[in-house]
């Protein structure tokens, strides 16, 4: 049975337990026995994403929470062997090589060889970054330059992420999503809904940081860094990511400023300058300088901020272009607006004639001022369309590529697509734009199937046959934003 006592039980138990909760000192309790075996022994634990946390950061993580101001002087012997080899597992396997040309499989080969000489590069200061492949990706209305690095200098960013992690996990605000552990985008979206029907929101001031991963400024990261990690070693192999340059078309360019979007380490270190050049300032600012309610929620470098009063908000407007400016920043100013936004924008408006509210974009999504089946305010968010059209327009390329494949084939590459896009898409409020996309996709389809020969008569009757057998049917997938924030604060009051 499953409460027999076992070998492995002590022989002692305690005698009282504590009487309190947790965040209480409570009564002392009689201290068990330790276990024999290796039960004593720092093995790995395994989070329910099945990645291996490795020990050694717990400590670090217990004394970054309780000396908000200390600095670690030494973290670089947490990157051994196997975190080196636990960084390596989590990389993609087929994931495009850098400027070394060296592919995860290539790698694995001599595995432990290579990590062992690469730890040892480490930690004689022998370890040299080598410069980023540049290749550029489509983004809206232009292209996204992206920097591939190296292989090694993949294992050796994530293992020093992981480490980084540990220290800034407990430093980083709550308003901040952006490519930290345990929060999503999705997180960040039902947290900006959240505030904008709870909280007294009547504009929105949606801000865009012009270039942000090309203006970061290296002195000030590299001080930023500084106010805690004090290993010396650590801010090297920084220094050195920073410094590496980038390798485009067999030429190579310094990199003077910036960091290179794609990169391992890009996302943390664009955390921890945002969080030094807006975060504790913005929260600062909300608490001493606001009349009113303040709210933001910033994924990376995507900010957006809700005010009570259009003052607070012109105000903060005008501050945080000062603000930023110190720090190589700067808005975008057609991307960056004030708005009218909230609960109550719609009747205020009509009151005075105008239209209805402005609209605005945040992680893909267009959040409307709209309305309830019984009348009351309802924030819609629905899928940009620029987004889509992007999506689709390279949907057909690749489509007109397997034009000869054999249907059955197309059809579960398809359904691996729509179903991806419907993962992140398929929110309430939504469904009209997955109706739309999984539309677009079966015309899309249709047209490549026709296309395969001239004498072709696939008719639409015959062809939704098919596309019925292959593409799944649009259905919300993702909770109301309230419930999913409920359950991810539950202590969370809001305000009248």
């Amino acid at each position: 049975m499953m409460d027999e006592v076992e070998k492995s039980d002590l022989s002692e138990v305690a005698g009282k337990p504590a009487n309190a909760c947790e965040r209480v000192q409570g009564e002392s309790v009689e201290r068990r026995e330790g276990a024999k075996g290796n039960t004593s022994k720092h093995g790995t634990r395994w989070t329910l994403s099945q990645e291996s946390v490795l020990p050694g950061l717990d400590r670090v993580r217990e004394r970054a929470k309780s000396e908000r101001k200390g600095r670690f002087t030494a973290l670089l012997h947490h990157i051994d062997v196997d975190r080196l080899r636990s960084a390596f597992s989590r990389l993609k396997r087929e994931a495009a090589p850098g400027v070394d040309g060296r592919t995860w499989k290539q790698y694995q080969q001599n595995l432990d060889g290579n990590l062992a000489d690469l730890h040892l590069r480490i930690h004689r200061g022998a370890y040299r970054a080598l410069p980023s492949r540049r290749t550029y990706i489509p983004k809206g209305d232009g292209q996204r330059p992206l920097g591939i690095a190296a292989l090694e200098d993949k294992i050796v960013q994530l293992a020093v992420v992981e480490v980084l992690n540990a220290v800034y996990e407990e430093d980083f605000l709550g308003f901040s999503y952006g490519f930290r552990p345990g929060r999503s985008q999705h997180d960040a979206l039902d947290a900006l809904a959240f505030g904008i029907t709870r909280m007294r929101v009547n504009c929105i001031l949606d801000c865009d940081v012009r270039a942000f991963f090309d203006s970061v400024s290296h002195d000030w990261l590299v001080r930023f860094l500084e106010h805690r990690i004090g290993d010396p070693r650590v801010i090297r192999l920084i220094r050195a990511w920073l410094k590496a340059g980038v390798m485009e078309d067999g030429s190579w360019a310094a990199t003077e400023s910036g960091t290179p979007q794609g990169s391992v380490a890009s996302p943390l270190l664009a955390n921890v300058y945002l969080h030094y050049s807006f975060d504790l300032w913005a929260d600062r600012w909300r608490h001493r300088e606001a009349r009113g309610k303040v709210i933001y929620v910033r994924y990376a470098d995507d900010i957006t901020a809700g005010f009570e009063y259009e003052e607070d908000a012109r105000r903060f407007s005008a501050e945080l272009r000062e603000r930023l400016s110190r720090f190589a920043l700067t808005l975008h100013p057609e991307k960056t607006r004030l708005i009218e936004f909230g609960r109550f924008a719609a009747d205020n408006r009509a009151r005075r004639g105008l239209g209805k509210p402005e609209t605005f974009d945040f992680l893909g999504f267009k959040h409307i001022c709209g309305r309830s089946r019984a009348g009351h305010f309802q924030l819609r968010r629905k899928s940009r369309r620029d987004r889509m059209r992007v999506k689709l327009k390279a949907l057909k390329m690749e489509l007109a590529r397997r034009r000869h494949d054999p249907i059955p084939v197309q059809g579960r590459w398809l359904a691996q697509v729509v179903r991806g896009y419907f993962a992140y898409h398929a929110v309430p409020t939504n469904y009209p734009s997955l109706s739309a996309f999984l539309y677009h996709v079966k015309r899309l389809w249709l047209h490549a199937l026709r296309r395969r020969s001239q004498r072709s008569r696939m008719l639409w009757e015959r062809f939704g046959r098919i596309a019925a057998d292959f593409l799944p049917k649009p259905r919300i997938l993702h909770p109301w934003p309230q419930a999913r924030f409920s359950v991810m604060h539950p202590r969370w009051k809001p305000s009248a």
